[in-house]
């Protein structure tokens, strides 16, 4: 990464999982950069979903460099994602043609929830698969399993936890960390919003932000994604020795 600078650049990691992302800084000049970022980062750029785009560059490696804004801000807390530019945004990412085109561009294809289910089925442990919680779950999955395909695919970020809500000096809303995008039913980040984030008694008025009712339907779909969501999470964090965070999870499963 040093060579696209000169020696008067400071370049550190910036943390996350990948190792490959980085602040550069040089005087007043700041940029995040990210190695073998996604193309589909030029359109949400675009878009104004995510801190403006700089540059791109190839190396002879075959890598590719991204150079985004570096901006100041922090992440929203929890209660603020009851707040209506949120649900404004998510609608704005769920309705951008532009984003959808660039997946399908990319050879993404709706993801349906018989494939999910069957993805989840196989990727369960059988440990996990002798927990009642676990059985009870996929037993809903699977019993409703015919009653939740829809018409509606649009992009949907699939990771909207608070923390990847940036909120800037300037007061401004970005959704980041878009690695996990997919294209499918709107209510794989409903149901993560809403059943992550806003209490129950609300779930009318904020879908209402959203700009759609809340009917049956959407209720059920909702649900059926977010357990399914759950159990990934709850084999993610097992593959990793998170057993607090495991059982955690398995806790709020049996409240779903």
């Amino acid at each position: 990464m040093e060579h696209l600078f000169g020696h008067e650049w400071e370049i550190v990691p910036a943390g996350g999982a990948t190792g490959e992302a980085f602040f550069a800084q040089h005087e007043e000049q700041r940029l995040f950069l990210k190695r073998n970022s996604s193309p589909f980062l030029a359109v949400l750029s675009a878009e104004g979903i995510v801190p403006k785009l700089i540059w791109t560059k190839r190396l002879e490696s075959g890598d590719v460099i991204t150079a985004q804004q570096w901006l100041e801000g922090r992440e929203l807390k929890p209660p603020e994602m009851n707040h209506e530019r949120v649900a404004k945004l998510l609608q704005k990412i769920h309705c951008s043609k532009p984003l959808l085109g660039m997946l399908r561009r990319m050879g993404k294809t709706p993801v349906h929830p018989d494939s999910l289910l069957r993805s989840l089925l196989e990727m369960l442990d059988y440990e996990l698969l002798a927990n009642p919680k676990i059985n009870q779950a996929l037993d809903f999955l699977q019993r409703e399993l015919s009653n939740i395909p829809t018409d509606a695919h649009v992009v949907c970020h699939c990771d909207v936890n608070h923390n990847n809500w940036l909120l800037t000096e300037k007061d401004e809303l970005f959704l980041i960390d878009w690695d996990g995008a997919m294209i499918g039913d709107p209510a794989i980040d409903l149901g993560m919003m809403l059943y992550w984030y806003i209490p129950e008694e609300n779930w009318e008025d904020w879908i209402h932000l959203y700009g759609v009712e809340l009917d049956n339907h959407l209720r059920l779909r909702m649900k059926w994604y977010f357990v399914a969501q759950t159990l990934y999470s709850v084999q993610w964090h097992k593959n990793r020795d998170r057993f607090d965070e495991m059982n955690k999870t398995l806790d709020h499963l049996g409240k779903i």
